[in-house]
């Protein structure tokens, strides 16, 4: 500013209001920055990530069919206030943009060929499905979430169904296991029962059956005792006649 020349290299000072006032900006950049990361969400499991952040990958909010490119809040910004960028096409955030994009025109798959049953760009239409049945894709992909989400109903109806067949089934086996158990018990009380009473008739007739020997060995004993007596006699007179002949 002064156009003074130093022949020599001057010691330079430091400038202090100007060095406050970097301090004052870096500090109040950096709780700027720091507001505006703690106030956007980061990037969870299975939400589309920030492909420019670097480091932290905070949460897209739109992406960019032009760019290829998921942004963030805070890199999204110059696609809303640069005219140049406010041109390019911006849908809610999606991944692998490159697939979404037609490989022969390079250009958005927005529409849906029902004949072919394919996604298909505004080329496509005008070129190969010229004569074909096309509706725009956000069209399609609502008929096909309204007949997916009635075919998740009636999935989901099915289920229920079965699962109450499931509940009735295990009902009926759990009263099937309590009578089998009850008839069990009923069983084997009424056979017990019925042991006892062959039991006691089997005793009765063993004790009959052995009273009876008794009765016939005490019968046979006085008998042979008898017996005895009259061939212990009988011996006795014979023994006397023969020695009467003798004599």
């Amino acid at each position: 500013m002064c156009k003074n020349v130093f022949n020599t290299k001057p010691e330079l000072l430091i400038n202090t209001f100007i060095s406050e006032m970097v301090a004052q900006f870096r500090q109040s950049a950096q709780q700027k920055a720091s507001s505006s990361s703690s106030e956007q969400q980061v990037s969870k499991p299975g939400e589309v990530p920030c492909d420019v952040c670097t480091g932290t990958k905070l949460k897209a909010l739109k992406s960019c069919l032009v760019c290829l490119v998921s942004y963030c809040e805070t890199h999204l910004e110059p696609h809303l206030t640069m005219s140049g960028l406010k041109r390019h096409q911006l849908i809610d955030p999606v991944e692998n943009l490159e697939g979404r994009m037609c490989t022969k025109h390079d250009k958005p798959l927005e529409l849906f060929c029902k004949t072919d049953q394919t996604c298909v760009c505004m080329l496509c239409t005008v070129l190969d499905h010229k004569t074909h049945d096309v509706v725009p894709l956000k069209e399609e992909y609502e008929e096909k979430k309204a007949e997916l989400g009635k075919t998740e109903a009636e999935i989901q109806q099915m289920i229920k169904e079965r699962q109450q067949r499931i509940q009735n089934f295990k009902r009926r086996v759990n009263s099937s296991r309590k009578n089998a158990e009850s008839e069990i018990a009923e069983g084997v009380q009424a056979f017990t029962a019925l042991i006892e009473f062959i039991q006691r008739g089997l005793n009765y007739l063993i004790d009959t059956i052995q009273e009876k020997q008794k009765a016939i060995e005490k019968q046979a004993q006085a008998f042979i005792k008898e017996l005895e007596q009259e061939v212990s006699e009988l011996m006795k007179r014979s023994t006397e006649l023969q020695s009467r002949v003798e004599a």
